[in-house]
Protein backbone atom coordinates (compact mmCIF):
# COMPACT_ATOMS: atom_id res chain seq x y z
CA UNK A 1 0.00 0.00 0.00
CA UNK A 2 1.50 3.38 -0.98
CA UNK A 3 1.87 6.26 1.47
CA UNK A 4 -1.11 8.21 0.03
CA UNK A 5 -3.42 5.18 0.24
CA UNK A 6 -2.23 4.48 3.79
CA UNK A 7 -2.97 8.10 4.79
CA UNK A 8 -6.45 7.89 3.24
CA UNK A 9 -7.16 4.60 5.02
CA UNK A 10 -5.96 6.02 8.36
CA UNK A 11 -8.28 9.01 7.86
CA UNK A 12 -11.26 6.75 7.09
CA UNK A 13 -10.64 4.75 10.27
CA UNK A 14 -10.20 7.93 12.32
CA UNK A 15 -13.48 9.28 10.94
CA UNK A 16 -15.28 6.07 11.94
CA UNK A 17 -13.91 6.34 15.46
CA UNK A 18 -15.05 9.97 15.74
CA UNK A 19 -18.53 9.13 14.41
CA UNK A 20 -18.94 6.20 16.79
CA UNK A 21 -17.69 8.29 19.71
CA UNK A 22 -20.24 11.00 18.92
CA UNK A 23 -23.02 8.42 18.40
CA UNK A 24 -22.26 7.04 21.85
CA UNK A 25 -22.21 10.52 23.47
CA UNK A 26 -18.61 10.03 24.58
CA UNK A 27 -16.18 12.91 24.99
CA UNK A 28 -12.59 13.07 23.84
CA UNK A 29 -11.65 12.84 27.52
CA UNK A 30 -13.70 9.62 27.90
CA UNK A 31 -11.86 8.04 24.97
CA UNK A 32 -8.49 9.36 26.09
CA UNK A 33 -8.95 7.67 29.45
CA UNK A 34 -10.13 4.41 27.83
CA UNK A 35 -7.12 4.29 25.50
CA UNK A 36 -4.54 5.41 28.05
CA UNK A 37 -3.65 8.59 26.13
CA UNK A 38 -3.74 12.28 26.97
CA UNK A 39 -6.72 14.16 25.53
CA UNK A 40 -4.34 15.97 23.16
CA UNK A 41 -2.78 12.74 21.86
CA UNK A 42 -6.17 11.03 21.56
CA UNK A 43 -7.53 14.00 19.57
CA UNK A 44 -4.51 13.85 17.23
CA UNK A 45 -5.16 10.15 16.57
CA UNK A 46 -8.90 10.65 16.10
CA UNK A 47 -8.24 13.45 13.62
CA UNK A 48 -5.90 11.20 11.62
CA UNK A 49 -2.80 13.27 12.37
CA UNK A 50 -1.06 10.39 14.20
CA UNK A 51 -0.75 6.69 13.39
CA UNK A 52 -3.36 4.36 14.84
CA UNK A 53 -1.58 1.52 16.61
CA UNK A 54 -3.17 -1.89 17.03
CA UNK A 55 -3.40 -1.40 20.80
CA UNK A 56 -5.09 1.99 20.34
CA UNK A 57 -7.63 0.51 17.87
CA UNK A 58 -8.26 -2.47 20.14
CA UNK A 59 -9.00 -0.19 23.11
CA UNK A 60 -11.23 2.09 20.98
CA UNK A 61 -13.23 -0.91 19.75
CA UNK A 62 -13.72 -2.10 23.32
CA UNK A 63 -14.87 1.31 24.58
CA UNK A 64 -17.15 1.85 21.58
CA UNK A 65 -18.59 -1.68 21.96
CA UNK A 66 -17.87 -2.67 18.36
CA UNK A 67 -15.76 -5.31 16.70
CA UNK A 68 -12.32 -4.08 15.63
CA UNK A 69 -13.23 -5.16 12.07
CA UNK A 70 -15.97 -2.53 12.03
CA UNK A 71 -13.44 0.18 12.91
CA UNK A 72 -11.07 -0.98 10.18
CA UNK A 73 -13.53 -1.64 7.34
CA UNK A 74 -16.93 -0.19 8.22
CA UNK A 75 -18.36 -3.75 7.90
CA UNK A 76 -19.61 -5.90 10.74
CA UNK A 77 -18.55 -9.55 11.06
CA UNK A 78 -21.21 -11.82 9.56
CA UNK A 79 -19.80 -15.38 9.42
CA UNK A 80 -21.61 -17.40 12.07
CA UNK A 81 -20.31 -20.97 12.30
CA UNK A 82 -16.75 -21.24 10.99
CA UNK A 83 -14.07 -19.30 9.16
CA UNK A 84 -11.23 -20.45 6.91
CA UNK A 85 -8.55 -17.96 5.97
CA UNK A 86 -5.87 -19.04 3.49
CA UNK A 87 -2.18 -18.18 4.01
CA UNK A 88 -2.11 -14.91 2.06
CA UNK A 89 -5.59 -13.80 3.12
CA UNK A 90 -6.78 -11.74 6.07
CA UNK A 91 -7.40 -8.15 7.05
CA UNK A 92 -4.13 -6.19 7.00
CA UNK A 93 -3.35 -3.83 9.86
CA UNK A 94 -0.04 -2.08 9.15
CA UNK A 95 0.57 -0.33 12.43
CA UNK A 96 2.94 -0.01 15.41
CA UNK A 97 6.65 0.25 14.70
CA UNK A 98 6.28 -1.18 11.20
CA UNK A 99 4.87 -4.48 12.49
CA UNK A 100 2.41 -5.98 10.02
CA UNK A 101 -0.69 -7.63 11.42
CA UNK A 102 -2.88 -9.85 9.24
CA UNK A 103 -6.15 -10.61 11.06
CA UNK A 104 -6.94 -14.22 10.27
CA UNK A 105 -10.69 -14.28 11.07
CA UNK A 106 -12.01 -10.71 10.80
CA UNK A 107 -15.54 -11.59 9.67
CA UNK A 108 -16.28 -14.34 12.20
CA UNK A 109 -19.16 -13.00 14.28
CA UNK A 110 -18.97 -13.23 18.06
CA UNK A 111 -15.38 -14.51 18.17
CA UNK A 112 -13.81 -14.77 21.61
CA UNK A 113 -10.27 -14.08 20.42
CA UNK A 114 -8.39 -12.01 17.85
CA UNK A 115 -5.99 -14.18 15.77
CA UNK A 116 -3.17 -12.43 13.88
CA UNK A 117 -0.28 -13.45 11.66
CA UNK A 118 2.37 -10.92 12.66
CA UNK A 119 5.52 -9.89 10.79
CA UNK A 120 8.14 -8.33 13.07
CA UNK A 121 10.78 -6.60 10.94
CA UNK A 122 14.42 -6.77 11.92
CA UNK A 123 15.57 -3.21 12.67
CA UNK A 124 19.27 -2.69 13.50
CA UNK A 125 18.50 0.55 15.38
CA UNK A 126 16.24 -1.28 17.86
CA UNK A 127 18.86 -3.82 18.96
CA UNK A 128 20.34 -1.74 21.79
CA UNK A 129 17.32 0.45 22.51
CA UNK A 130 14.68 -0.18 25.21
CA UNK A 131 11.83 -2.34 23.88
CA UNK A 132 8.55 -0.43 23.53
CA UNK A 133 5.96 -1.91 25.90
CA UNK A 134 2.26 -2.23 25.06
CA UNK A 135 -0.73 -2.89 27.32
CA UNK A 136 -4.19 -4.29 26.49
CA UNK A 137 -6.63 -6.05 28.80
CA UNK A 138 -6.72 -9.83 28.78
CA UNK A 139 -4.17 -12.42 27.74
CA UNK A 140 -2.10 -13.04 24.63
CA UNK A 141 -0.68 -16.24 23.20
CA UNK A 142 2.21 -15.92 20.71
CA UNK A 143 3.55 -18.93 18.77
CA UNK A 144 6.84 -18.20 16.99
CA UNK A 145 6.79 -19.53 13.43
CA UNK A 146 10.22 -18.41 12.21
CA UNK A 147 12.99 -15.99 13.06
CA UNK A 148 14.13 -15.01 16.53
CA UNK A 149 12.66 -12.49 18.95
CA UNK A 150 13.64 -10.70 22.12
CA UNK A 151 10.54 -10.63 24.33
CA UNK A 152 10.17 -8.08 27.12
CA UNK A 153 7.64 -8.53 29.90
CA UNK A 154 7.92 -5.62 32.32
CA UNK A 155 11.58 -5.87 33.42
CA UNK A 156 12.10 -9.48 32.24
CA UNK A 157 13.85 -10.19 28.92
CA UNK A 158 13.74 -13.55 27.12
CA UNK A 159 15.06 -14.71 23.74
CA UNK A 160 12.68 -16.99 21.83
CA UNK A 161 12.65 -18.73 18.46
CA UNK A 162 10.72 -21.09 16.18
CA UNK A 163 8.34 -23.37 18.04
CA UNK A 164 8.42 -21.36 21.28
CA UNK A 165 5.07 -20.33 22.75
CA UNK A 166 4.45 -17.28 24.93
CA UNK A 167 1.30 -16.86 27.04
CA UNK A 168 1.04 -13.78 29.22
CA UNK A 169 -1.15 -11.19 30.93
CA UNK A 170 -1.29 -8.55 28.19
CA UNK A 171 -2.57 -5.94 30.65
CA UNK A 172 1.03 -5.68 31.84
CA UNK A 173 3.86 -4.17 29.81
CA UNK A 174 5.04 -6.42 26.98
CA UNK A 175 6.91 -5.99 23.72
CA UNK A 176 9.09 -7.74 21.14
CA UNK A 177 11.79 -7.01 18.61
CA UNK A 178 13.28 -9.25 15.92
CA UNK A 179 16.91 -10.26 16.51
CA UNK A 180 19.48 -12.26 14.59
CA UNK A 181 19.46 -10.15 11.44
CA UNK A 182 16.16 -11.32 9.97
CA UNK A 183 12.43 -10.67 10.21
CA UNK A 184 10.35 -12.94 12.45
CA UNK A 185 6.80 -14.23 12.08
CA UNK A 186 4.38 -15.38 14.74
CA UNK A 187 0.78 -16.33 15.29
CA UNK A 188 -0.61 -14.00 17.96
CA UNK A 189 -3.96 -14.73 19.59
CA UNK A 190 -5.37 -11.92 21.73
CA UNK A 191 -7.86 -13.12 24.36
CA UNK A 192 -9.96 -10.30 25.83
CA UNK A 193 -10.47 -10.11 29.59
CA UNK A 194 -13.34 -12.23 30.96
CA UNK A 195 -14.13 -13.56 27.46
CA UNK A 196 -15.51 -10.18 26.41
CA UNK A 197 -16.28 -10.08 22.70
CA UNK A 198 -14.69 -7.11 20.96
Amino acid sequence: MDRESETERRQEIANRIRSLREDNDLTIEDMAQATGRSAKEYAARESGEMDLTFTFLYKCAHKLDVDITELLTGDSPHIKWYSITHPTEGLAINRHSDFEYLHKAPYFKGRLCEPFYVTVPYQPESQNAPIHLSFHRGQELDYILDGHLRFAFEDHIENVGPGDTLLYDSGRGHGIIAVGGEDAHLLAVVLPEDGEII
